[in-house]
């Protein structure tokens, strides 16, 4: 009877530790994917230089700042396969106002946020300013970054109606003088045609940046350039600036609006609103669809819709209908952790793995949710630790107290977005994704998020993300596509020296684990 017990003890023991064992292991996915089921085609990745390329690529020694161009724009692998750098196809260029040129007599507290301006008040032009912003423009057309894009925060200061970069009143209307619309928008075509003449095409011109916000200060205590603008005041620049670029036959296009927040994009009722609608019904008097240098792209940013899950795909969703049901594109064009969703309630500090989580998951739902054809980052580099609360910058900065000379170091957010950026190129296209367990978007945010992409030479990229502390598996099935001869794999998990590590090549047939908390591209050839 004893042996019968202790028997019946062992059996029961082992039962309970395999259903335990079972209990903490998620089941394989499996993922299918039909080549024919096509959705939107990406653009573009890439990030801002404000506000620190000016003293990095001004002042720095070479080597440093060498090697912060590599680790934002290169795409070579080194001898073990791992990338050198994230292949940024998209390089975001600010043209100042001429705020540094006014000093402390700027208004603005922080001496790297102040910005030079290539038109003197003598209505002469300088080319030689901006020096370290230029340095990091050439860096990325020398790596052969894609698309260039110039965006401006405020109108040179000589325009301004109170001669600041930057609002003293809270009334929601542009800081440009009424009689300089033209002239702002000259200054703008000057710019892009000088650069033009050096071999550096801006593919793009954004000439307002989140006009929703007052971006009023006190002076002395201002935090950087920007100006308001209304929706009509929006159609008072871009009219003459399309004018002055199809008359001076530069092929650059104009991007609108860099709303401050999604939501604007589509609701509310401010005089900056419904963006979406204002700009490219049929039925409003401020349409761009006649205008020959405006392509039917609607840009935001997605600040402040990420408190939840909820709201990070269901606002997305908005902007996706949104934007099909008036045929234009969706580009995110500004992000960082700006908000506290990314603590996701925590009350601890963030590690750098949580928060690149966090961004690939935005990522993740600004694309498949929100269906954008571009994602761009704001900021590539900022003074802040490499280690904890990485909110707002690619590149962690510690500088000098001038700011002439200092170190830095990778964060985990820049292999986040390298795992889209390497491997997705412009003109590769989104394919739906179906899975075995057939989780939604809002219930995939805490699990396995998944998306997949495709070229027109046989190469397929999945980017996968395990938001779990548990290992997940994924099978992959691939249909109306040519036969899938290799299969490799770049994993960033929280370890110092796994950021985007190549795994060996290996065929479609095995399943791949994703390791807990990590962020997995899977190159198919």
């Amino acid at each position: 009877m004893a042996i019968k017990i202790v028997i019946l003890t062992v059996c029961v023991f082992g039962f309970l530790q395999f259903a335990r064992a079972q209990k903490h292991k998620d089941q394989n996915i499996i993922i299918t994917i039909d080549g024919n089921d096509r959705v939107q085609i990406i653009h573009n990745f890439g990030a801002s230089g404000c506000w620190f390329s000016e003293p990095i690529g001004k002042y720095w020694p070479s080597p440093k700042r060498e090697h912060i161009a590599e680790l934002l724009f290169s795409r070579e692998l080194d001898n073990a396969g791992n990338p050198r750098g994230i292949g940024l196809s998209a390089w975001r260029f600010n043209i100042g106002g001429g705020t540094a040129e006014q000093g402390d007599g700027s208004g603005i507290k922080d001496v790297n946020h102040r910005v030079e301006c290539f038109l003197n008040s003598n209505g002469t032009y300088d080319w030689s300013k901006q020096p370290g912003y230029r340095w990091f423009l050439t860096k990325a057309k020398e790596y052969g970054v894609e698309n260039l894009v110039a965006f401006s925060n405020t109108p040179p200061i000589q325009f301004t109606q109170n001669g600041l970069g930057y609002k003293t009143s809270k009334d929601g209307f542009a800081n440009l003088k009424p009689a300089k619309y033209a002239a702002y928008a000259d200054f703008l075509t000057e710019v892009v045609k000088h650069f033009d003449k050096e071999g550096l095409h801006f593919n793009y011109i954004s000439p307002v940046n989140e006009p929703q916000w007052d971006w009023a200060g006190k002076f002395g205590e201002a935090k950087q350039e920007g100006s308001p603008w209304t929706n009509e005041e929006i159609y008072n620049v871009i009219k003459p600036l399309d004018s002055f670029l199809t008359a001076k036959k530069l092929k650059t296009k104009i991007l609108a609006t860099e709303a401050g927040m999604l939501a604007f994009l589509y609701d509310n009722k401010t005089a900056a609103s419904r963006q979406i609608q204002r700009f490219f019904a049929d039925t409003s008097h401020l349409n761009f669809r006649n205008l020959t240098c405006v392509p039917p792209i609607i840009d935001g940013h997605s600040y402040f819709t990420d408190s939840n899950d909820s709201s990070l795909v269901s606002v997305r969703k908005h902007v996706a209908d949104t934007a099909k049901k008036y045929g234009v594109e969706f580009w995110q064009s500004e992000y960082s952790m700006l908000g506290d969703g990314y603590k996701e309630g925590s009350k601890i500090k963030r590690s750098a793995m949580d928060c690149a989580l966090f961004l690939a998951k935005v990522i993740h739902n600004d694309l498949v949710a929100g269906n954008a054809s571009a994602w761009q980052y704001w900021n590539a580099y900022e003074p802040g630790k490499a280690d904890f609360d990485t909110r707002y910058y690619l590149i962690a900065l510690q500088p000098d107290p001038d700011f002439k000379n200092g170190s830095y170091a990778e964060t985990k957010n820049l292999w986040a977005l390298g795992h889209y950026s390497l491997f997705i190129r412009p003109g590769m296209q989104r394919l739906q994704v179906q899975r075995s367990d057939n989780l939604n978007d809002i219930e995939a945010a805490q699990k396995t998020m998944i998306s997949a992409y495709k070229d027109d030479n046989g190469r397929m990229v999945i980017v996968a993300i395990n938001y779990t502390t548990k290992e997940q598996s994924i099978s992959i099935k691939v249909k109306n596509f040519k036969p899938i001869k290799t299969v490799r794999a770049y994993v960033t998990t929280a370890a110092k020296d796994e950021n985007m590590k190549a795994s060996l090549a290996r065929s479609i047939d095995s399943s791949i684990a994703l390791p807990s908390r990590s962020i997995s591209t899977i190159v198919m050839n």
